[in-house]
């Protein structure tokens, strides 16, 4: 069926018509270039050996306490320009997280690492998606493994298909 002329605007979804392809190959590209998924990462973590990249929760203290990703490098967001230097290598690049999504601590610090010259990426879900996903993570108190919600993962796999 083809929508009469003026049908699109009639619904919110098309009140803005979609970008020309060129410009959504563009902007989809560069969204990749800025961000990494939960499961990417648990995948190359997984996969052992050196991933090419270092993970970063730039949370406090009592939040990496609270539970973190392991291997993951301690650097709350307010030290990174302090400390970035010390620790990181500038030749390898850094994936930033934090809580979740309705936490920009990520961002800020992937902002802090760029404006030092590092290459960075962040971790859309932050730890919260990791959890709730059902990949390993530490506590102050030892390991911790939750189930996987459906909501953000296919039952009995870590691969949901995209």
């Amino acid at each position: 069926m083809t929508p009469q002329p003026g049908a699109l605007a009639a619904h919110p979804v098309l009140s803005v018509p979609p970008a020309e392809p060129a410009d959504a190959v563009a902007y989809f590209g560069a969204s990749l270039a800025f961000h990494a998924d939960v499961s990417d990462v648990a995948a190359a973590l997984a996969a052992g050996g050196d991933p090419g990249f270092v993970l970063l929760d730039s949370r406090s203290t009592e939040s990496w306490d609270q539970g973190h990703i392991p291997g993951a490098l301690h650097l709350p967001t307010a030290l990174v320009a302090e400390q970035a230097p010390r620790l990181l290598d500038p030749a390898v690049p850094v994936v930033t997280y934090c809580w979740g999504p309705g936490c920009n601590g990520a961002t800020r610090a992937a902002l802090a690492l760029a404006r030092l010259g590092y290459r960075v990426k962040e971790m859309l879900g932050g730890f919260e998606y990791w959890a709730r996903e059902g990949f390993p993570y530490e506590t102050w108190e030892g390991e911790g493994r939750r189930a996987a919600d459906p909501l953000t993962a296919p039952a009995g796999t870590d691969d949901c298909g995209c």
